[in-house]
C-alpha cells in the first residue's frame, strides 16, 4: 500500500511540476513548423521521418539545460546573459531577438488568417478577436491559469494525430522509413531536410523555458519531474509533427500534389481524406497559431526586460510591470495589423525571422554551454564531460545547418 501511495505521490507531484518543457516543445508546432511538415510529407512522402529521432535527441538536450539552470540558480537566461557577459553583448542579442520574434509573430497571425479562410470567417473579424484574446490572457491572469490555458491548447494538437489516422497509412512503411531511411542528397531534400531540423529549435524557446521555470518556482529537490517534463515535451511535439508528414504523405505525395503551405494542405486533404481530416487540420492549424501567438510576444518580453533588468512576469500586474507588458502589447499589435494590411507577402516574412534567428542561434546556445559549465553558478550540477561532448557536437550541427540554410537562400 506504501508503494501505491508513493507513485500516486510521484504522478501528484511530477503533474504538479510539468508545463515549461510541454509547453515550450508544442510552441514549435506553429503555423511555420506546420507548414514545414505539410511540404515535407507532400514533396518527399516518408523519407523525412527518420530525421525526428535525433531531433528528439537535439532538443531534450538544449532544453534540459534551460530548465537546470533555472531551477539551481533562480534566473532567466537573459538574466545570467547580463550579469556574466555585459549590459553590451545582452543589448544587441536583444535587439536581434526582438527582431526576428516580431516577423515570427506575423507568421503566427498569417496562420490565424488562413485558417480563418479555411473555415469561412473573415480574417478581418478573426485575426483582432484573436489579438485581444492572446492580450487580455496574458494581461489579466497569472502564472497559473495562463499555464493551465496553454496545457489545454498543448491537448487540441491531438487532432493532427487524429487526422492521421484518418488518412489509412501504411504503418509498415512508416516504420521501415525509420529503420532503413532512403536519403537524397539532391539539393531539395538537402534544403527540406535543414528546414525541418530548424523548425526544432530557436533562440525564443531557450530564454522562455528558462524564464518559466523560473517563473514557477521549481525547486532543486523536485528537478526530476523538471526532466521529465523537458521529455515528454520534446517526444510529444515530435510525434504531432510526424502524423503531420504521415497525413500529407500518405495523401498528397501519393497523388503528386504539391503544396507550398500549411493552408494548400487542408485544402488539398478534402477532396482525398473527407471532411472530418479538413477541418481537423484546419482547427488544429487555428489553435497552433493562437498558441504561439500567445507564447512568441511573452517570450520576446520575459528575454528583454529580464536583460534589460526589469520587472517581468505574468503574476505582476501592469503598473508592477510596465515595460513587460507594453512590449507584450506592442509586439501583438504589430503583429495582428500587418497581416491585415492587403496584399502582405507571408514567405519573404518567414524568410526573414529565419536568418534573423540563423544569427542568434549560435551565439545563445555558446553563452548557454558557457553558463551551464561555470561552477560559481551551477555547483553541482555543471554539464558531465559526456554531456558535454554531445551538447557540443549539437551545437556545432545547429549551427552549421543554419548557416547552410542561410547561404541556401540568400546566395544562389
Amino acid at each position: 500500500m506504501s508503494k501505491l501511495k508513493k507513485y500516486w505521490r510521484e504522478i501528484v507531484l511530477f503533474l504538479s511540476i510539468m508545463g515549461p518543457g510541454i509547453i515550450t516543445a508544442n510552441v514549435d508546432n506553429d503555423a511555420g513548423g506546420i507548414t514545414t511538415y505539410s511540404v515535407a510529407g507532400a514533396h518527399f512522402g516518408y523519407s523525412l521521418i527518420w530525421s525526428f529521432i535525433p531531433i528528439i535527441l537535439v532538443l531534450t538536450i538544449i532544453q534540459e539545460m534551460c530548465s537546470r539552470m533555472a531551477v539551481v540558480t533562480g534566473k532567466g537566461l537573459a538574466d545570467l546573459i547580463r550579469e556574466e557577459f555585459g549590459v553590451k553583448v545582452t543589448f544587441y542579442a536583444m535587439v536581434v531577438l526582438i527582431f526576428s520574434n516580431i516577423f515570427n509573430t506575423i507568421s503566427e497571425f498569417a496562420g490565424i488568417a488562413a485558417s480563418a479562410e479555411l473555415l469561412g470567417i473573415s480574417k478581418y473579424i478573426l485575426v483582432p478577436l484573436c489579438a485581444v484574446f492572446v492580450w487580455w490572457l496574458i494581461v489579466k491572469g497569472t502564472y497559473k491559469t495562463v499555464e493551465k490555458v496553454f496545457l489545454v491548447a498543448c491537448i487540441f494538437y491531438i487532432s493532427y494525430i487524429i487526422s492521421g489516422y484518418l488518412s489509412n497509412p501504411n504503418w509498415k512503411e512508416v516504420g521501415l522509413s525509420v529503420i532503413r531511411p532512403q536519403i537524397t542528397w539532391t539539393k531539395t531534400y538537402v534544403f527540406m531536410l535543414i528546414g525541418v531540423v530548424g523548425t526544432t529549435i530557436a533562440p525564443w524557446m531557450q530564454f522562455y523555458q528558462q524564464s518559466s521555470v523560473v517563473e514557477k518556482g521549481i525547486k532543486i529537490e523536485n528537478y526530476k519531474y523538471c526532466r521529465l517534463d523537458v521529455i515528454v515535451g520534446s517526444f510529444v511535439v515530435n510525434i504531432v509533427a510526424i502524423f503531420i508528414v504521415v497525413v500529407c504523405a500518405n495523401t498528397l505525395f501519393t497523388n503528386g500534389i504539391r503544396i507550398e503551405s500549411a493552408k494548400d494542405a487542408a485544402l488539398a486533404l478534402k477532396p482525398l481524406a473527407g471532411e472530418y481530416c479538413f477541418y481537423l487540420f484546419a482547427f488544429g492549424l487555428l489553435n497552433a497559431s493562437v498558441f504561439s501567438a500567445c507564447i512568441l510576444p511573452l517570450s520576446t518580453a520575459y528575454s528583454v526586460c529580464e536583460g534589460m533588468g526589469w520587472e517581468v512576469g505574468v503574476n505582476r500586474r501592469f503598473r508592477e510591470a510596465p515595460q513587460f507588458y507594453s512590449l507584450y502589447t506592442a509586439i501583438i499589435i504589430i503583429g495582428a495589423a500587418i497581416i491585415l494590411l492587403p496584399g502582405v507577402k507571408l514567405i519573404p516574412i518567414m524568410l526573414v525571422s529565419q536568418a534573423f534567428n540563423g544569427l542568434l542561434l549560435p551565439f545563445v546556445l555558446f553563452f548557454m554551454l558557457l553558463l551551464v559549465n561555470n561552477k560559481r553558478l551551477m555547483g553541482k550540477y555543471t554539464n558531465s564531460k559526456f554531456y558535454n561532448f554531445i551538447s557540443i557536437a549539437v551545437i556545432i550541427g545547429m549551427v552549421s545547418l543554419s548557416i547552410f540554410l542561410f547561404v541556401l537562400v540568400f546566395i544562389k
